[in-house]
């Protein structure tokens, strides 16, 4: 009798040891880290450092392969394209996207010029998908589009929280077709809708016009790659006109090549000089973009630069060049303010990741994508200037030229 019990205290020894194992071991499995319970997922963990509790993301994931109704419809692939764009939207800079491969194969056939659209530069102002301008003779610009309307919608759809790269695309579309876009007008009452039909956009360069007073005016819609000759052809016209007042209107003007921009500011400045600086931060050393000297003109020449919220990007460093050298008085509205510089970097064969590397400083310091250029002189373009053809901007350039500031 006395072994019989021994025998069951032994089995019961035995059989509380398996439970609290087991117990232990369900435990330290229910508690294992929330990465080590994601399967099927290469290069979970990398050599990134940081400090950062990141098991809130994987714990995030888990929760939602166990609980969203149709998780299973989601591949996992594209959670991880949607996480990626969280992440660059956490940079709360419009310039910075990621694209997943069908977006990638759309971005590189637009960089490749194979699309239709309306003809107008798009931006972020105050977070509101706003047009920085048309550009002359397209469909937006005969569709009365204007620099500074605000884009609430694209067709019927909402814009308050695409990105710019993806409210290009809808816009963007086969020549011929249409698109809706609701816009709100500073000074009207209500929103708008205007209907344009795509078109294949040709974009305009540059006009010049001698006035009756002998002002000499050169209207520059673009840097595009010609501009530079565009605009060396436009001064040596001014050159021989007999005029040393010259006006430059980048009014309504979205820039384009920075190369552009700097290769005009060189016609006023001496070589060497500061043109823009991109500022790449985290202890980086700037890149300045010098003046390559050719500097014709004397320092008779009275010269004067229209500027509005449309003037953006290359007309902003141009225009900051001349005015922090003092060569020249801005006259208009503040500029749009977009000074930054983007990298496309390949992440996958077939994705792309646009990231913010640098912002422009004008040869001062100021950063043109903080602040825009303030004109020296502030005139404002009103809805009923527009509506009976007039131009105080440019009534005030013509102020200046005929009695310039000694």
């Amino acid at each position: 009798m006395l072994e019989y019990f021994r025998i069951r205290r032994a089995y019961a020894t035995i059989l509380l040891v398996a439970i609290f194992f087991g117990l232990g071991t369900y435990l330290g499995y229910s508690r294992r880290p929330e990465i080590n319970k994601v399967v099927n997922i290469l290069n979970k963990e990398t050599a990134v450092k940081t400090e950062a509790d990141f098991s809130i993301f994987w714990k995030a994931w888990n929760n939602i392969n166990e609980k969203y109704p149709n998780a299973s419809k989601i591949t996992d692939q594209d959670k991880i394209y949607g996480a990626i764009s969280g992440l660059t939207n956490s940079l709360n800079d419009p310039y910075s996207v990621f694209f997943n491969p069908d977006e990638a194969k759309m971005f590189e056939d637009d960089i490749q010029g194979n699309f239709g659209g309306v003809g107008m530069e798009i931006g972020m102002k105050d977070k509101i998908l706003t047009v920085i301008s048309p550009l002359k003779d397209t469909p937006a610009y005969k569709a009365n589009i204007k620099s500074g309307d605000k884009i609430l919608k694209i067709d019927n759809l909402v814009t308050s929280n695409l990105s710019i790269e993806k409210a290009i695309k809808l816009i963007r579309g086969e020549a011929g077709t249409t698109v809706r876009l609701t816009i709100f007008r500073e000074g009207d009452k209500e929103p708008k809708e205007i209907k344009i039909v795509r078109g294949i956009i040709n974009i305009p360069n540059i006009d010049t016009e001698l006035t009756k007073d002998n002002i000499f005016i050169i209207k520059l819609y673009s840097f595009s790659a010609n501009s530079p000759e565009l605009f060396q052809n436009a001064l040596k016209e001014f050159s021989t006109s007999n005029s040393d007042k010259l006006v430059l209107d980048l009014r309504g003007n979205p820039g384009g090549y920075l190369d552009a921009a700097v290769s005009m500011a060189s016609w006023f400045l001496d070589s060497g000089k500061n043109v823009v600086t991109e500022d790449y931060g985290n202890n980086t050393k700037p890149k300045v973009y010098r003046s390559h000297g050719y500097n014709i003109f004397s320092d008779n020449l009275k010269f004067v630069i229209l500027i509005d919220s449309g003037s953006a990007s290359a007309s902003e460093i141009l225009a900051g060049a001349m005015q922090d050298y003092k060569k020249a008085f801005l006259v208009g509205t503040k500029s749009f303010g977009k000074g930054s510089v983007q990298e496309v970097v390949k992440l996958t064969p077939d994705t792309i990741l646009k990231v913010t590397v640098a912002k422009w400083l004008t040869p001062n310091g100021n950063s043109i994508s903080e602040k825009g250029l303030k004109p020296d002189y502030e005139v404002p373009f009103t809805k009923k200037d527009l509506e009976t053809n007039n131009d105080p901007q440019l009534k005030k350039a013509f102020e200046l030229l005929n009695n310039w500031p000694k």
